[in-house]
């Protein structure tokens, strides 16, 4: 059992204290009660003014035997002990707005949750404890190190594979032109040709789609030392239309994932560029127009495959 805290305080004369305390107030509310009531209820003004008085001067006595005595027992009660549960914090108690500050009353339901919290957290703490977990740390490790590293079958693809997909996509599309190359090894390029609108070059990692670069028909992609062009911008008679079918290019990438089914994936892609093979003919399917601020419908439905201006699609 925890030891009774020494307060520095005499509770006998506290209670004492209480009923002084309460004996003053009923003296000092006789003594305006008499005030209120006046002289009234008298039989003759003589007699009024001296029973009022009497009776007067008997409720101050009162009050003032009342008031010595409590002084006596303050005296009795003691000063209470310096330390405060809350250390500094205790003082708040003393504020005599509590209603508009009541920071004392809120800081001491703060400290009860806190000793919830803290007794909870020690009893799951003890019953996890004593559960006999099936999979610790060291299990994980262990299984980990007998269980070989399987790599990924899609990012492996040999080359032969990935030349027979694009050459079945080529068959399928005979209006659009695909040329394949190895510029570095594994990694393939694909140079589109899609009638005598645009040529798109197609960088890949085995069958993902890494970066697609629009140009025009008449551009050159190449550079100075015969090496294709990938990164530059388009230069070509329409260079605002070639950027925006690049930036629905790589959209169109983001569109087009299912890293399980890679062929399908550049199976779709390049059926959406194929929609681009009337880029100067088609007409946007919201304002019908064929033209907007200069620039055709560039915007092709990853669904539909049908044309809108860029601001049209919203």
């Amino acid at each position: 059992m925890a030891d009774v805290v020494n307060v520095g305080v005499n509770l006998d004369a506290f209670s004492h204290a209480i009923s002084g305390i309460q004996a003053l107030r009923s003296s000092v509310t006789r003594v305006f009660e008499s005030l209120k009531d006046g002289m009234k209820n008298r039989e003759t003004l003589e007699g009024r003014e001296k029973e009022f008085l009497a009776e007067f001067q008997d409720n101050l006595q009162a009050v003032n035997r009342d008031l010595n005595e409590l002084e006596r027992l303050s005296g009795l009660v003691g000063r209470p002990s310096e330390s405060h549960p809350l250390h500094n914090s205790g003082l708040l108690s003393l504020d005599p707005v509590q209603d508009k500050t009541p920071l004392y009353s809120q800081l001491l339901q703060a400290y009860k949750w806190s000793n919830k919290l803290q007794y909870h957290a020690g009893l799951a703490s003890s019953l996890l404890n004593q559960q006999s977990l099936k999979r610790s740390a060291n299990q994980i490790g262990a299984s980990a190190k007998r269980r070989p590293k399987v790599q990924p079958s899609t990012l492996v693809l040999p080359p032969q594979y990935v030349d027979d997909v694009i050459s079945r996509i080529g068959r399928m599309f005979p209006d659009m032109s695909i040329e394949l190359f190895r510029p570095n090894g594994t990694s393939a390029v694909l140079l589109v040709t899609l009638g005598k609108v645009l040529k798109a070059i197609v960088v890949m990692r085995s069958l993902f789609i890494d970066r697609t670069v629009v140009r025009g028909y008449n551009e050159n992609v190449y550079n100075e030392d015969g090496k294709m062009s990938s990164w530059s911008k388009s230069g070509g008679f329409d260079p605002f239309s070639c950027s925006q079918v690049t930036d629905h290019a790589t959209t169109a990438l983001l569109h087009y994932q299912l890293p399980q089914m890679p062929d399908v994936v550049v199976r779709s892609f390049m059926t959406w560029l194929r929609s681009y093979s009337k880029l100067f003919q088609a007409s946007c399917q919201r304002c019908g127009h064929f033209l907007q601020d200069g620039l055709p419908p560039t915007w092709r439905d990853f669904r539909t495959l049908e044309a809108f201006h860029d601001t049209c699609r919203m």
